[in-house]
């Protein structure tokens, strides 16, 4: 799988991340202070991360920042992705089964290596649900990304 992976930060973890992916055998592209020279900000790394998902040139991204929350923020602008910011195993799980995420969002001080381990286990053993009701929902915020801010469904 190709995986788009940002950090605005060079940490253990996220170099562990990386490490990670690639012993389970991922094509990672890095961004941010993970890819030497490239501008390590959180919301422009995210957003280069997110955009890879939604162009189809990565199958699916990892963004990180110091709480996780900027880079979900900055990945979840970006029509077609779906960011989920995940502290443990059962989130990413759920993420990934109930709201199809195709983006997922940690944070470089909360993760620690053995939890890094858990979340990328439970987000690469998940798949999509078939419920109807979940594919709805996800349908949904699909066709959210088209809206424009006065669309009075949205407010």
């Amino acid at each position: 799988m190709r995986i788009s992976v940002s950090s605005d930060m060079d940490e253990p973890v996220a170099r562990l991340l990386v490490e990670e992916l690639r012993r389970r055998g991922h094509e990672v592209r890095a961004h941010g202070a993970l890819d030497t020279g490239a501008d390590p900000r959180w919301a422009l790394c995210s957003e280069a991360a997110a955009r890879e998902v939604a162009a189809g040139t990565a199958d699916q991204a990892v963004v990180c920042c110091w709480t996780g929350t900027g880079a979900s923020i900055a990945a979840n602008k970006v029509p077609g992705v779906r960011a989920a910011l995940c502290h443990d195993a059962y989130t990413a799980d759920g993420a990934r089964r109930w709201n199809d995420a195709n983006v997922l969002a940690l944070s470089l001080r909360l993760t620690t290596g053995a939890v890094l381990k858990e979340i990328l286990d439970a987000w690469f053993a998940a798949r999509p649900s078939e419920d109807a009701e979940d594919r709805e929902n996800v349908a949904h915020v699909t066709r959210m990304d088209g809206r424009g801010s006065g669309d009075r469904a949205l407010r």
